[in-house]
């Protein structure tokens, strides 16, 4: 490794988040699902609403809620504002009302003063389609501009944490890539919790395990098979560049594969320290520290001595006794991790009493098993969701096409 990582937070900040992926060298794949979906059949999809406009769908599978969106920033956000409205009320109430108090006893500080700082130093380099689509969405949802904005920028202000691995451990050797959220529950975000696609007009097709509102990312896949996890860290106060969550949103959309994120990470100017996971199809890993001003990548086993041992091929960031836990089970495990096995691996103690949402990625295929926190209990004993990228934008074309077949006869 060419850099050595100079923060130690990277492993002792306060870690309320996990990202974990195993991957092991297959072939290539497809959008059409080649290699054959770890899954035989897709569990039910039920349309629940669709926007007017046709540009969104909100649909319901296993208990889930599912949004999908198509078109045009101001598209996207209208349908996304009609469709999830209360919810993204209720978001924005507790993350800017609730959480914000709390921070202003805390910090001394006015949060919405805060928050006026990240989006005047942060506007310059957010893309102006996001900012379109986030005002069309507030305006659809009842929500002021700032409202909706400001709920947008609620990273930046609070950090979360996180490893990551890779190594030749699957038991039938495809790509698995996990994500642990830890983040307040406290607060009742996982009552928000929805799936959305995007489908940008222009842009790569992509999902996000997500909350009402939410219009950037921190745990996501695309079509071409890139998955992306986040990992926050220090640096808070350093707001000059594109923010975390709309900087993910932006590869997902932009990039293809491992390397061209990587490049994106490098260009584009960056906010407060994070750590991200990549992972792609064609087994292909990366974890990076990253600050406003240096970027370092962990490449498949490499040894840190702030780490404990790392397994061959794997790369992992944590902190304390949850990287222990988390290596040893990876040492167990190594050559038989299937995705009920990843599931088993990173419950507690690696994930932590506040785990928000899991998610386990299958790049090659195109899977995702997510669970969600209750009130009462993590999302790492709870059971999992799935659904695949390809079905689901199926299933809203078909409803489209379906809707629009009725208009047309009446």
């Amino acid at each position: 490794m060419r850099k050595r990582i100079q923060s130690p937070a990277l492993f002792t900040c306060g870690l309320v988040g996990f990202l974990f992926a195993t991957i092991l060298t297959a072939a290539p794949a497809v959008f059409s699902g080649e290699p054959t979906p770890l899954v035989a059949e897709h569990p039910p999809i039920e349309l629940l609403a669709q926007d007017p406009s046709g540009a969104g769908i909100l649909a319901r599978t296993q208990g889930k809620r599912v949004l999908i969106l198509a078109g045009s920033p101001e598209e996207m956000g209208r349908a996304h504002g009609v469709l999830l409205a209360s919810e993204i009320k209720r978001l924005t109430e507790r993350v800017l009302y609730v959480a914000g108090a709390v921070d202003s006893v805390r910090s001394g500080k006015w949060f919405f003063d805060v928050l006026a700082e990240i989006e005047r130093r942060t506007k310059p380099f957010i893309p102006e389609r996001f900012l379109r689509e986030c005002d069309a969405m507030s305006e659809a949802a009842g929500l002021s501009p700032r409202e909706g904005r400001f709920a947008n920028l609620f990273p930046e202000r609070f950090h979360c944490s996180g490893v990551a691995v890779r190594g030749k451990a699957t038991r039938d050797g495809r790509v698995l890539h996990a994500r642990v959220l830890d983040y307040m529950t406290d607060i009742g975000l996982q009552e928000c919790a929805v799936v959305i696609v995007f489908i940008p007009q222009g842009f790569n097709t992509w999902l996000s395990v997500s909350y009402a509102g939410f219009l950037g990312t921190v745990t996501a896949m695309n079509e071409k098979g890139l998955a992306i996890g986040e990992i926050g860290g220090g640096g808070v106060g350093d707001w000059d560049g594109m923010p975390m969550s709309f900087l993910l949103r932006h590869a997902m959309e932009s990039c293809s594969n491992v390397e061209e994120a990587l490049e994106l990470l490098r260009n584009t100017p960056r906010t407060c320290e994070y750590y991200y996971v990549l992972s792609d199809r064609s087994g292909n890993l990366a974890a990076v520290h990253a600050d406003s001003k240096r970027l370092t990548v962990l490449r498949p086993g490499q040894q840190h001595s702030l780490l404990p041992p790392v397994p061959e091929d794997t790369v992992f960031i944590s902190g304390g006794e949850h990287a222990k836990h988390l290596s040893q089970r990876l040492r167990d495990n190594f050559g038989k991790i299937d995705v009920h096995t990843m599931q088993e691996i990173i419950k507690r103690p690696v994930a932590f009493d506040s785990n928000l949402h899991d998610a386990i990625f299958a790049p090659e295929t195109l899977e995702v098993w997510f669970a969600d926190a209750t009130q009462d209990a993590p999302a790492c004993d709870q059971p999992y969701a799935y659904v695949r990228l390809p079905v689901l934008v199926d299933f809203f074309l078909r409803s489209r096409t379906v809707v629009a077949a009725k208009s047309s006869s009446r």
